[in-house]
């Protein structure tokens, strides 16, 4: 009896842990295999499918270092090492101001040569003459990819295009053999291949007529671009780009950042014009009647005169020890 009774447990136990592991198993194998169903979208081939239209959220188009709220154009104020907003922007107010924000660079660091930071530094004291999105230039990759605008991806066999709201910019991948680009472009040239999930994305041939950010990190024509896309959901992907420049930078480096899916049901890219919007910025000074009439170069200066209104007015007298008038 005993004999047999020992006999059940042992069966029991062992059909017990044998299950166990089965599950465990099961539910490993699950975790490893490739996203299924409603989760990832694919094509036919399997490949997923990026195809829609999307958005970053974050500040990275301001800045791709960790920074902290900073004036958009800045001039020293009561305080020396204290900036306020500069004339050209000071109506602005609080809205004039750029956002804080956590860093998408790897270590966060830019690694530029010293004449290259020097030159950075530059850019950022003389911004509103420099920036090639003032006067709506094309943004070039990646910048294209972080601006605060949609872009849609329409995925086929053997191109995919990206068509982006600003200034009606657009790329095409191609994921089938091209020839070399003949020339520079903004936007560069594009050649892909699949890594598993993952889209990798070479981009050469560039212009230097482009930087990466609002804070004056730029490049060269000798620029080279890694992106690498890997689908995280049905409605978010990984962008992280590697960045090489031999004039410019001392090493590569690696932005990375997730892209949303605009998830609105009447979502669509709306038609944004910037050359029109920039003629002024860009050409004003060459008109006959001008609407700004103190210019330095290509900088339009602007100062500000403040009329004070009459309830301030008194205020202020009052505060200075003068009897208000009646």
């Amino acid at each position: 009896m005993r004999s047999r009774l020992r006999e059940a447990v042992v069966a029991i136990v062992t059909a017990v842990v044998v299950g166990g592991l089965a599950l465990m198993m099961t539910h490993t194998a699950r975790r490893t295999e490739k996203p299924q169903g409603p989760q990832v979208p694919r094509r036919t081939d399997g490949k997923p499918d990026f195809t829609g239209i999307w958005q970053a959220n974050n500040n990275a188009h301001w800045d791709l270092l960790t920074h902290a709220a900073r004036p958009i154009v800045a001039q020293h104020g009561v305080y020396k090492d204290v900036p306020v907003l500069a004339a050209p922007v000071v109506a602005l107010g609080a809205i004039g101001w750029v956002p804080p924000d956590v860093g998408v660079v790897g270590g966060d660091e830019i690694p530029y040569q010293p004449w290259a930071a020097q030159r950075k530094k530059e850019n950022v004291d003389n911004w509103l003459d420099r920036d090639p999105e003032i006067r709506c230039y094309l943004p070039g990759v990646p910048r294209a990819m972080y601006m605060p605008y949609k872009f849609q991806i329409i995925q086929g066999t053997s191109k995919i295009m990206m068509i982006f709201e600003f200034a009606g910019a657009q790329r095409t991948i191609h994921l089938d053999e091209v020839n070399p680009y003949p020339a520079e472009a903004y936007m560069g040239h594009s050649v892909a291949r699949w890594e598993g999930d993952t889209l990798v994305v070479d981009v050469s041939s560039f212009t230097a007529q482009t930087w990466f950010d609002r804070a004056g990190n730029f490049h060269s024509d000798a620029l080279h671009v890694v992106e690498r896309y890997t689908p995280i959901s049905r409605d978010a992907f990984r962008y992280e780009a590697t960045i090489e420049d031999p004039k410019v930078f001392t090493r590569p480096w690696k932005i990375s950042m997730p892209i949303y899916r605009r998830l609105e049901a009447n979502v669509q890219l709306m038609e944004f014009r910037c050359q029109e919007m920039a003629e002024e910025t860009a050409l004003g000074h060459l008109r006959r009647q001008q609407l700004v009439r103190r210019w330095e170069g290509k900088t339009m200066r602007i100062d500000v005169t403040r009329k004070v209104p009459p309830a301030e007015e008194v205020y202020e007298r009052h505060v200075d020890g003068n009897p208000p008038t009646p």
